[in-house]
């Protein structure tokens, strides 16, 4: 009897452990595609972005009305602003007046001020102000989740030059880049890949700009490429590994590297690795800006992307645990 009665209680004591103790589940698949495509980017800011200011007949509008670098405008007049067109109708429409209010954030606070317009001897109206309302460029894919759509790119934020600032987006999307030459990198000097942009074939939409990419939905067709498995962190070897990148038109090719280095306590430089590959080490010198994203394979498993060059040794770089990025794409 007493048997019986302490395995019922021990039966509960478990189910009560079982609704009180968190449980971690993962909404991605275990196995991935990974990309290496070299992709266009677009981002659509939320508001008008102040990225510099000029003097108008050695007045300064922007100084005036209290404006800075990397104040974002959202209303003209009380009319909401997405665009730099949709600023300057709302412009036009209060132009004589000579002011006009204008609301704007920065960082968490909204405000507004009253920004004074000049006339210049072609009877046109001045702000003061450089804007921009969206940012172009490229960088590689990174990963297709087949079962949920979701695609990760670039391992890394996307930063407005001019501000200095993650760019915080309204939406975005990628299409089809091809690499039409490189400009190698030296010790000091990151190079860079040039390409063409195809605006017209979009491979999908931008939902978010983080610390660990650029993710969204997937809508173009899906091939059916090798399929990698997600590698836990605890599961990656120092040694040989492979990244997959463009360096010539549009196809994707393997590369060998040496992992140096795992790093588990940071959030982006997770994997310190080194180019080996001598064809890749004549062509690109190293790392250069549009191989950010690039997947880091070893063996049948999915590990990371490259993310950042080490500037004064461009042949060595860091890249992302892939869980890491799968993890803030599910968010």
């Amino acid at each position: 009897m007493f048997f019986k009665k302490f395995k019922w209680q021990k039966t509960l004591l478990f189910l009560l452990l079982l609704l009180i103790m968190p449980i971690t589940v993962h909404a991605y698949s275990d196995y991935i595609i990974p990309g290496g495509e070299n992709i266009g980017i677009e981002l659509e800011a939320k508001g008008v972005m102040i990225v510099g200011t000029y003097k108008v007949d050695s007045q300064s509008p922007a100084e005036e009305a209290g404006l800075k670098v990397g104040d974002k405008i959202t209303a003209i007049n009380n009319i909401s602003v997405a665009t730099i067109d949709e600023m300057v109708q709302a412009i036009d429409k209060h132009k004589e007046k000579g002011n006009i209010e204008i609301t704007y954030k920065r960082g968490n606070s909204t405000n507004k001020t009253t920004l004074k317009l000049y006339q210049d001897q072609d009877n046109v109206y001045k702000t003061g102000l450089y804007v921009k309302d969206r940012i172009t460029g490229i960088g590689t894919l990174s990963f297709i989740d087949p079962n949920t759509k979701l695609f990760g790119a670039l391992g890394h934020e996307i930063i407005e030059k001019s501000t200095g600032q993650i760019l915080e987006i309204k939406d975005g999307k990628i299409f089809e880049s091809t690499v039409t030459d490189i400009v190698p990198s030296s010790d000091g000097t990151p190079g860079e890949k040039n390409a063409q942009y195809n605006y017209n074939n979009v491979y999908g939409s931008v939902k978010e700009n983080t610390e660990s990419g650029i993710f969204g939905t997937y809508s173009s067709t899906i091939s059916d490429k090798k399929q990698y498995k997600v590698a836990v962190p605890s599961s990656i070897k120092l040694g040989k590994a492979v990244i997959r990148t463009v360096i010539s038109g549009n196809t994707a090719e393997e590369f060998e590297i040496n992992i140096l280095k795992i790093n588990e306590n940071d959030k982006t430089k997770n994997i310190l690795f080194e180019i080996t590959d001598d064809r890749l080490l004549q062509k690109t010198g190293g790392i250069v800006a549009g191989m950010s994203g690039s997947p880091i394979l070893q063996g049948d498993n999915f590990i990371g992307c490259i993310t950042h060059v080490v500037i004064d040794h461009p042949t060595r770089g860091y890249g992302i645990f892939i869980t890491n990025m799968l993890e803030e794409a599910e968010n």
